[in-house]
């Protein structure tokens, strides 16, 4: 090769005490399979560097980015090794087939260009030699360097246009999922296999009848039901491969819009904010709308769904997610009508919530979204139970008339699935039997002779008639614990629950959960409107189809004074008591008047009514406020709590210094049994001096023994110890 003045003139001692590096590159893996003579003309620029001055032993060769892309630094090692050996003086020399080998990016270029010229390192390729300190070389290099990035922005565009050409006509050959296979000539079509077939058709039945993702899932797992799938490369390349279903697969088969025949190309974007270091395809933007993809082709491939079962399933996955916005699946809580109630000041979605009872956890109804986000009051709350009972009534009784509708599709739809299941049971079964067919003819047709193969094929024979066999035993115990046809005792049982609705909506085997399905497949939505704080609630339940009924409903409450009836309540109670009844009568009298209590109960205890008229002042009570075993409280005797009231302290703190002997103190012998204790004007200074000490005055040691201190702590039951 030869070298021009002007190249020798630019290379020093200095450069040649360096090392020489070369640098070696491939865009893509298939480009290292497929461009051998790129890759072969790259390493052989060791002898460039060797015509320039550098031995042998003097060339570094930096190949660690062969298959890799030059759109970053981070993605590519074998660059970052590059620089950091010329920062740190190691580089007298780069040599590279073209510039665009060592960047495609103008930051990343423009960056390494930079570096050279900080550290004196020369750029050279098979065009020439390159000093970036020089102003001329500065300026090629620079064109250079924009050459190749808008060679890559030119490439990909071209690239992209020919993609999209061929997907707008559907030609454009995308992955597959699970039920189909892409014959030779590049037609899509159903999968020939009758079992991946039956299970993707299952798949779409279940989510159809369940509703939920989970609930499929554990459908699938409970009668053991594997998914289809063809491998994609490897030796097995095209052959049926069955694996467990999960979660994310399903939602994959759910959400992908090939299997109601529609060819969608560019369903996802790359956002380059969101790429990471080191991950190739990082940065996916997925779950864009129908109308966001780049190209969609209704009925270009066979279909297992129609498009309206597609988008239902869309949609019912979505009001699944549990947000501010939807529903959220039917889950096990109490609250049977969460999602589906309204506030009526507002139109909020009510949140529900919990707390725990006697028999469990009590639920309620909330509209506090704008208290918190925006800090306003809460709009309204109430039990939960009053509403669910209305809801539920009223939908028993709309659903009563389709009774005998109802059994006989409960018993077809019961069939018909055990039916489907057992149907797939067979399939596998007889690819079992097919297995061992198969396995046995290779055995039967190996050469006696060659030990070594008929060895191994005898036990993938006895391997194969195993898992015969166990498919036989499972399918048997399946067919008996699922029989295909309904017995007559099941069908009777079946028309009797159907005919009895209520009984069927209580029955043990009806979960929380199916109950929650059948109301949202009725009630679309149910507002209801407090009356202030009183008991008085408007409900308004919207139907599926958009029929409305409205009812006013009563709610329990805290008080008596949030009554509505509560001034009507009192006056009945003041002339029951001024015509001399006692307690059981009037409660008695109260409920034969329709009164009820603030948490709806049909009559009033006894005790209720002696506190209520006591409170009313109707009725004088019991004066304990001076009553003693002695009498009335001697002079200059306090009932603790009063004591504490005057002093302005804790109760509790005044009855430990009486335990202490830091106050002068005895129990009452009569009931209630509260504490009397004993102190004149002089004592209650003093324990309120007491009492204004610091925290943990009277427990830390002192750290001196100034005399003042003691003789205060002594007056004032201080302990120095």
């Amino acid at each position: 090769m030869l070298l021009c003045e002007r190249e020798v003139g630019k290379i020093q001692g200095q450069h040649r005490d360096r090392l020489a590096v070369v640098y070696v590159r491939q865009s893509s893996r298939q480009q290292v399979l497929d461009h051998g003579e790129s890759t072969r003309l790259q390493y052989g620029l060791v002898e460039r560097a060797g015509a320039l001055g550098w031995s042998s032993s003097r060339v570094l060769v930096i190949d660690e980015d062969l298959g890799r892309s030059a759109a970053g630094v981070a993605e590519r090692p074998g660059f970052a090794r590059l620089v950091t050996e010329i920062t740190m003086g190691h580089v007298g020399l780069v040599v590279g087939l073209e510039m665009s080998r060592l960047a495609r990016a103008g930051r990343d270029w423009h960056q390494l260009v930079e570096l050279c010229s900080l550290a004196g390192v020369l750029l050279a390729d098979t065009d020439g030699v390159y000093d970036p300190n020089e102003y001329n070389d500065r300026l090629l290099l620079g064109l250079k360097g924009t050459m190749s990035e808008v060679e890559l922005h030119v490439l990909k565009q071209r690239m992209t246009a020919g993609r999209l050409a061929r997907a707008g006509r559907g030609e454009l050959a995308v992955p597959l999922p699970a039920g189909y296979v892409r014959r030779p000539s590049g037609e899509v079509a159903l999968d020939p296999d009758e079992q991946v077939q039956a299970v993707v058709r299952l798949v779409f039945e279940l989510f159809e009848r369940l509703g939920t993702v989970h609930a499929v899932l554990r459908f699938l797992v409970e009668h053991r039901v594997q998914i289809g799938m063809r491998e994609r490369s490897g030796p097995g390349k095209g052959e049926v491969v069955w694996r467990p279903p999960h979660q994310q697969g399903l939602v994959n088969m759910l959400r992908n819009p090939a299997y109601a025949g529609i060819y969608a190309y560019g369903r996802s974007r790359t956002d380059p904010s969101r790429r990471r270091p080191g991950r190739e395809h990082s940065g996916r933007v997925r779950g864009l709308q129908a109308e966001q993809w780049q190209v969609r082709i209704d009925g270009a491939l066979p279909a297992y769904i129609g498009a309206e079962q597609y988008e239902r399933n869309l949609a019912r996955m979505a009001a699944n997610r549990a947000r501010a916005d939807s529903l959220g699946a039917p889950r096990d809580g109490p609250a049977l009508l969460a999602g589906l109630v309204v506030c009526g000041h507002c139109g909020q979605r009510m949140q529900v919530a919990y707390e725990a009872g006697a028999c469990g956890p009590v639920h309620r109804y909330c509209c506090q979204r704008r208290h918190h986000t925006y800090g306003e009051p809460r709009c309204q709350q109430m039990a939960g139970r009053c509403v669910d009972d209305h809801v539920v009534s009223q939908v028993l009784d709309a659903l009563a008339p389709a009774a005998l509708e109802v059994s006989l599709a409960a018993a077809e739809q019961i069939e018909a699935h055990r039916a489907q299941v057992d149907r797939i049971w067979r399939q596998r079964r007889e690819r079992a039997e097919y297995a061992a067919e198969r396995a046995r003819r290779q055995y039967q047709l190996a050469e006696p002779e060659n030990r070594l193969v008929v060895r191994q094929l005898e036990r993938e024979w006895e391997q194969a008639l195993a898992a015969r066999a166990q498919f036989a035993e499972d399918h048997a115990r399946f067919a008996r614990q699922h029989p295909t046809r309904l017995s007559g005792a099941e069908q009777t049982a079946i028309r009797a629950l159907a005919a009895d609705i209520p009984a069927l909506w209580s029955a043990p085997t009806t979960t929380t959960a199916d109950r929650k399905r059948l109301i949202r497949a009725v009630v679309d939505q149910v507002t209801v409107t407090a009356a202030g704080t009183s008991e008085q609630v408007h409900a308004t339940i919207t139907w599926a189809g958009g029929h409305q009924t409205h009812a006013d409903l009563v709610r329990p409450v805290a008080r008596l004074d949030q009554l509505s009836y509560h001034p009507a309540l009192v006056a009945r109670l003041a002339e029951l008591v001024d015509a001399g009844l006692g307690n059981a009568a009037i409660a008695d009298q109260l409920a034969a008047d329709g009164f009820r209590t603030p948490h709806l109960r049909e009559r009033f205890n006894v005790g209720e009514i002696q506190h209520l008229a006591r409170r009313l002042g109707l009725r004088p009570g019991l004066d304990h406020d001076r009553r003693t075993d002695r009498g009335s409280l001697g002079p200059d005797q306090w009932w603790l709590t009063d004591l504490a009231r005057q002093i302005a302290m804790p109760a509790a703190t005044l009855y430990t210094w009486v335990r202490r002997g830091w106050a002068t103190g005895r129990q009452d012998s009569r009931p209630p049994y509260r504490w009397i204790i004993t102190a004149n004007h002089a004592e209650v200074e003093r324990l309120r001096a007491l009492h204004q000490l610091p925290a943990g005055y009277h427990n830390r040691r002192r750290w001196t023994d100034d005399p003042a201190d003691q003789q205060f702590q002594h007056q004032h039951g201080g302990n120095t110890s």
